[in-house]
Parts: structure tokens; sequence; C-alpha cells
């Protein structure tokens, strides 16, 4: 297939990308050329906010949308190409209103999340945009993880394993989360494209698990236990934990039929320390460190 991905060299783009290469399908990205292209990829170099004639006359069999965030990146993507067949949109589980009953199905109502805020509503808007179009799909995933995740989650615990750092953690650690794997995502793609089933959106997910177990998991990752520090509620824990105070949870039972089996967080995350362990130039740190050094360590005592 003539395959289009919006992105292609930032975490899950880079692997959406670097995933059907290796199925050998002919795959072109959509960026600036600001950083390197995933090998054998087309390159359409513009920025998706000017596209300008970059990608006049260009026809694809599938379209993967990695990087839309509001309405508008959909609408000027679909007018600049020519014809395409499959539109995937990767949206996310902020369109979900914390206000909403738990587990979230792809029938829960969606609107403003009061912890995502913009960032949800605008994906609430790329994905009536999509809606629009005659053959697309929806994916609204929890928290993604993997190999290159720029975020500061996953990669920043390996930081505190690999120093040899206790582990502050707020609420007992009891704050439930829940992930997928960057990889799992890609499949889910492909899946969608080869079976084409008839509901159009769906949530993805793994069972539910503990800030605490995280942590631990990960930790074990560098063959490395932690120790923990429990910090009070007061305090904002975004100012040294890379989550929200916010629990919830999807159902991803329909997706489950289709995808029976996904990657296991232990091995998903092993996977993503081997990398880091060669390479972590990608991720955008932030400064954890020098807030909890200059404002946990000098309250709480540990060992």
């Amino acid at each position: 297939m003539k395959i289009l991905i919006t992105g292609g060299t930032v975490f899950l783009s880079k692997i959406t990308a670097e995933y059907y290469i290796s199925r050998g399908h002919d795959v072109y990205v959509l960026n600036r050329n600001t950083k390197p292209q995933p090998q054998n990829a087309n390159l359409i170099q513009a920025d998706r906010h000017a596209l300008g004639n970059s990608l006049r006359g260009c026809n694809f069999d599938v379209v993967i949308d990695v990087t839309a965030y509001n309405a508008d990146d959909v609408n000027e993507l679909v007018s600049a190409m020519g014809d395409f067949g499959c539109y995937i949109l990767i949206s996310s589980s902020a369109v979900y209103p914390d206000t909403e009953k738990q587990p979230f199905t792809e029938e829960t109502p969606i609107g403003k999340n009061n912890y995502w805020g913009d960032y949800g509503l605008g994906k609430i808007s790329a994905e009536n945009a999509t809606l629009r179009l005659s053959d697309c799909y929806i994916i609204r995933p929890p928290y993604i993880y993997g190999e290159y995740n720029n975020i500061y989650r996953e990669a920043f615990v390996f930081d505190c394993a690999v120093a040899d750092r206790p582990f502050f953690i707020p609420n007992m650690g009891n704050l439930t989360l829940q992930f997928i794997h960057a990889e799992d995502v890609c499949r889910f793609t492909e899946i969608l494209i080869n079976v084409k089933p008839t509901q159009r959106i769906f949530n993805l997910g793994t069972m539910p698990i503990s800030a605490k177990e995280w942590v631990t998991t990960c930790y074990s990752s560098a063959n490395k236990s932690p120790t923990f520090v429990y910090t009070d509620k007061t305090i904002e824990q975004r100012n040294y934990f890379p989550f929200y105070d916010y629990r919830y949870a999807l159902d991803h039972s329909a997706a489950d039929k289709l995808m029976p089996s996904v990657i296991v967080l232990e091995n998903g995350l092993k996977r993503a320390y081997a990398q880091y362990i060669i390479d972590s130039s990608y991720v955008n740190r932030k400064d954890y460190f020098k807030y909890i050094d200059e404002n946990l360590k000098p309250t709480y005592k540990y060992k």
C-alpha cells in the first residue's frame, strides 16, 4: 500500500512509519525535516499548518494522522491531498469528560475534560472532522508508552533508577494508570485496514495499574527496586510526578475482540529501557529533580 503518515520523526509517528516500512509498504512521511527521517521513508517536507502545494496530486491508499490536534489540522490535510482511501485518526482518551461514568466506552458522551482542557477539546473537533469522511476510523488510546517516548514519563523513572534515587510518589502510590504500547497502536491500525470493521471508534488499553506498581516495574527494567517516599496530598504532584491526579479507565473490549493479545507492560518497559540506555536524547526532560531536591528532600526524611 501507499501510506501517508503525519510526522514520522517523533515517538508514535516514528514507530508507525518504521512499522509499515518493515512490512514492505510504500511509506510517505509529512514533516518539516528538522529531525532524522525513518530509513526508507519517502519525505514530503512541509509544515502541516502551511501545506501549500506539497500534497497536490498525491494519492494514498491509507492516511494515518498521528499529529492532528484539531479540526483545522484534519480539514487542511484532506483538502491538500488528491484521492485517498482509509483515514485513521489517532485521537485520545482526553475526549471523555472526567465527570462521566467509568469505565469510558466508545458510546460515552464526549466533552470537556477539566484535566486535559483545550487539548481534549481540540481532539474532539479533530474527531468530528474525521467522521465526515466516508472511510475513516478513530482510535482513543490511554497513555502511550514505549521506545522513543519523548514525553518525560517512563524515562523519568529510568533516570531515578539509574541514579539510585528514592522515588517521591503522591497519594501512597494508589493512583491508577492505564497504558498501551506504541507498537500495539500500530498493530491495531493495521487490523482496521485489513478487517474493515463497521465500528468506527475504538478505545485501546491494557488493565489499569497503580502508580506504585508502574514505578516498580520501571525500576525492575533497570534491575533496581525503588525506595518510595510518600508525599503530602497538598503538594502539586505535577511538579515532581509525570501524571495528573486523575483516575480513569477505558473499556477496550471492542478492540480486544480484534486484537486479543497486547504487549505485556513488563516486557514493553524493558524494551523502552533498552532503547533509553542506548540513547535518550529524544526525551523532553522536565525539572522534576530540581523541584524534588529543593522542595521535597528537605521536608521528607528517608534512608
